[in-house]
């Protein structure tokens, strides 16, 4: 039976973050059946920062109690360097990271991302072990990442992000997955991420294309059911749970997921 990974972003941007709160949360989150725990590198304010002392703090205590993949995001909107956004690699809890495939507007935001930096950072998590997911807003990206493929070295298989409904990128609708999933490489793992979603069909429709991860979380929405936020991320993993399982499929756990991106046995933590 096909194994879908979920997987858990949930810390809403710009927004306090209280520690304690965040990992009582992502522990019952792994109880409902998440995979993998996405993290940007924040102040307890919820701001960006290159101090990694909150997110390895944070990661310690999400392993002392789950065996979560713990993946480390190398993006957000700010003013910090490419160095400075990869620091959280440096992390020896992190298995996985985000690379982001190019630039794009989010919003009024214009979200940089060079190939300079696609390069740099592809070659900071070759060299470390780390699984990158790499996140796409648009199909030109993914033929983007494949130029660099050419240049620097990557791990196989590829694994593509594709994420939708941002404001600038390209919006959830069903013709645009159908698009993005065929320029998807057929030797490449992919998944996808629905920001800002008010219902749960864009997602089953990943699913059921064959999406191998699926990120859920309050980064991306809050939305539980029609007129109904989630008070906590787990509400949210608990219906994603339900609705693989409605398809005939099963939540990967955490070591099927890190067999099925092939994380190396040496970046595999234990509780």
């Amino acid at each position: 039976m096909r194994k879908v990974i979920v997987s858990l972003a949930p810390v809403e941007a710009g927004k306090p973050v209280v520690k304690d709160t965040l990992i009582e949360d992502i522990v019952n989150c792994a109880k409902e059946g998440a995979a993998m725990c996405h993290l940007h590198c924040r102040r307890p304010d919820g701001s960006l920062t290159p101090d990694t002392t909150e997110i390895n703090d944070t990661f310690e205590k999400i392993a002392d109690r789950t065996d979560l993949i713990l993946q480390a995001s190398t993006g957000g909107v700010s003013n910090m360097s490419i160095e400075q956004r990869c620091l959280p690699l440096d992390i020896c809890r992190v298995e996985s990271a985000s690379l982001n495939g190019g630039t794009t507007n989010l919003g009024e935001a214009v979200y940089i991302n060079s190939f300079e930096d696609i390069r740099y950072c592809a070659s900071a998590v070759y060299h470390r072990g780390i699984i990158p997911e790499i996140e796409v807003f648009d199909i030109g990206m993914i033929y983007a990442v494949c130029m660099t493929q050419e240049q620097v070295p990557y791990r196989n298989p590829v694994l593509y992000n594709l994420v939708f409904g941002h404001q600038g990128g390209l919006p959830a609708r069903m013709e645009c997955l159908t698009a993005f999933r065929a320029a998807v490489p057929a030797d490449a793992l992919w998944g996808v991420t629905h920001y800002g979603r008010e219902n749960w069909e864009f997602l089953a429709a990943a699913i059921a294309m064959g999406a191998s991860v699926v990120r859920i979380g309050f980064e991306d929405s809050r939305y539980l059911s029609a007129g109904k936020q989630a008070m906590y991320n787990y509400e949210i993993v608990r219906k994603l749970a339900a609705l693989i399982h409605a398809m005939d499929l099963e939540t990967a756990t955490p070591d099927e997921a890190r067999e099925i991106l092939h994380i190396l046995p040496e970046k595999r933590q234990r509780i």
